[in-house]
């Protein structure tokens, strides 16, 4: 068995559709702001936010390297996942992961867009919001310091499949947590159950830390969240003949 037989089938198609959906804009340029206007995940107030893209953000990414760490860990974390859920629940717990992960986001961009709601009238919000989205779409923003720090927050795109993929990590911690862990730069193994809380520690430290960044670390937490939250939910089901795996 070559190691591409080795993956089970929803991890497979998981990551074919993201490589394809990366492919498409890195081939096509033209294709690439479209599919950014209507895939990725706008907060909700933006002009180009609609539901679908609470699932559709987590199948594009910002390049090949961003897309790559997040297919790699998808592999090497989620193949012994949905061989121990079962491919269904597998697909239900990874999807609701990245919903999640991007609810939290938008919670969090709600608390920093909350002060600029204030400075404004609800008809210069809109108005802003709207020029602003216009302006995006042409590869602009706002001079002025406020108005381009309001409009980025409403209406820059979140993509990536970090939410779900830390949602799975989170479940190799939890159904595997004396799952030895060998990383790159440490010569001796980790328990999974540390890398995972380690992990946790990161994001929140650097979400706090900075808040306005490239990377949306209170997604990553969303979808360890929703992976904690679903786990102890099957569990008290019966789920996993009702024990932990060592």
């Amino acid at each position: 068995m070559n190691f591409l037989q080795r993956i089970p089938p929803v991890v497979g198609n998981l990551l074919i559709i993201n490589v394809i959906l990366w492919a498409v804009p890195a081939f096509i340029p033209s294709l690439g702001r479209t599919m950014e206007n209507y895939l990725a995940l706008h907060y909700f107030t933006s002009p180009g936010f609609n539901v679908a893209q609470l699932v559709t953000y987590m199948f594009l990414h910002a390049g090949l390297g961003h897309l790559f760490f997040n297919m790699f860990a998808l592999v090497v974390f989620g193949a012994p996942i949905e061989w121990t859920m079962g491919s269904r629940r597998f697909l239900f717990y990874y999807i609701t992961c990245g919903i999640v992960a991007g609810l939290v986001q938008m919670g969090v961009f709600a608390v920093m867009i909350d002060k600029y709601t204030t400075m404004f009238s609800a008809a210069e919000y809109d108005e802003i919001i709207r020029r602003g989205w216009e302006l995006m779409r042409q590869g602009y923003n706002f001079t002025d310091p406020t108005l381009g720090t309001l409009n980025a927050l409403v209406n820059t795109p979140m993509v990536g499949a970090s939410g779900a993929v830390y949602g799975v990590i989170l479940a190799l911690g939890m159904l595997f947590p004396n799952q030895p862990m060998y990383l790159f730069f440490i010569p001796y193994p980790i328990k999974a159950k540390w890398l995972v809380i380690g992990y946790a520690v990161i994001e929140l430290a650097q979400g706090m830390g900075n808040m306005v960044t490239n990377v949306a670390h209170f997604a990553h937490l969303g979808g360890m969240i929703a992976g904690v939250a679903l786990i102890l939910y099957w569990r008290r089901r019966g789920v996993f003949n009702n024990h932990w795996f060592f």
